[in-house]
């Protein structure tokens, strides 16, 4: 199974891409689609759904795990990044590839097992997880990793198979 994690954004969107198999996850690439400041939305938006366009057509996954929002204090930035997860789903379902979405606690508590994990913690398990020798740069690209193996580690349960 492949899976494309996003930790959304309209400045930036982390993505990455993992291979799961037989419960052994394999990170095939990670990285960011940036969008400039100043540059109107409309075509922030359109990047953004091109460029995953673009890595759909390249990875080829089997599944989209999106970070669910998160409301903080900043309504205005929440808007934008809602509005991004918009063309991010759009062009999912466009392509025709299944999207998962998860919560900040679900992420953090299928990498670490603590749903209230620090960010150093969580960018710690991904990376002794995954077996990498450093945590994947920027923090968007290493958000979205810690996406990815969310949803790997959550389909491939034993769990799943009790009921």
């Amino acid at each position: 199974m492949v899976v494309l994690g996003i930790d959304p954004g309209f400045a930036i969107v982390g993505f990455g891409v993992l291979q799961a198999n037989k419960g052994v996850n394999k990170l095939l690439g990670c990285g960011v689609i940036r969008t400039k400041a100043g540059v109107p939305m409309p075509r922030r938006l359109l990047r953004i759904g091109e460029d995953l366009e673009e890595l759909i057509s390249r990875f080829k996954p089997d599944g989209i795990a999106v970070e669910e929002l998160f409301f903080n204090t900043n309504v205005t930035t929440g808007i934008g990044v809602a509005q991004a997860r918009g063309v991010i789903i759009y062009t999912a379902e466009k392509m025709g590839i299944p999207v998962y979405e998860y919560t900040p606690l679900q992420v953090k508590l299928a990498v670490t097992g603590y749903g209230r994990a620090e960010k150093s913690q969580m960018m710690e398990m991904t990376r002794r997880i995954l077996k990498l020798q450093s945590v994947p740069k920027p923090d968007d690209a290493a958000d979205a990793v810690a996406v990815a193996l969310c949803h790997t580690r959550t389909t491939t349960s034993k769990l799943l198979n009790l009921q």
